[in-house]
């Protein structure tokens, strides 16, 4: 493995991290607030003012608000409201299932969904088929994923 694909990989491997870490801090933010809704949004406010920020320092030349206006809506919603969704999950089901069955499961489903936006080449994506080898891995993972929740 080259020095570059290591790093790759090890930031990758703190990226997960991160998420992992996510969860918990948000769901006890729930507790205290009293609501894994308004934990979500403080969650997701605080995201938004650091993302405003580090935009305005490091990428505001490069930028192209305008094509905003050319985007269709599944752009402009879909990875907001499916963001929010996820981290409203992971709030209300890191407390009762656990934060590793949380990141397990997820991860389980993000492949079966990977799988299949790979095969059908959705939204630009190269198409893909599904191999015995890429099918057996999903379901290697959703099996270990299940054994994490339930074992």
């Amino acid at each position: 493995m080259s020095v570059q694909a290591a790093l790759l990989t090890l930031v990758a491997l703190v990226g997960g991290a991160i998420i992992a870490l996510q969860a918990p801090i948000n769901a006890e933010a729930a507790t205290r607030l009293g609501n894994p809704l308004a934990a979500a949004t403080m969650s997701f406010c605080v995201g938004t003012v650091a993302l405003i920020l580090v935009t305005w320092l490091f990428a505001r030349h490069t930028t192209e608000l305008g094509a905003v206006t050319s985007m269709p809506l599944y752009m402009l919603l879909g990875g907001g409201l499916l963001g929010a969704l996820y981290v409203t999950l992971a709030i209300i089901l890191a407390p009762k299932i656990g934060i590793a069955a949380v990141m397990a499961l997820g991860i389980a489903g993000q492949l079966f969904a990977a799988l299949l936006l790979d095969r059908f080449g959705m939204f630009e994506l190269l198409e893909r088929g599904l191999t015995t080898g890429r099918v057996s891995g999903a379901v290697l993972v959703l099996v270990g994923a299940l054994m994490v929740r339930l074992l």
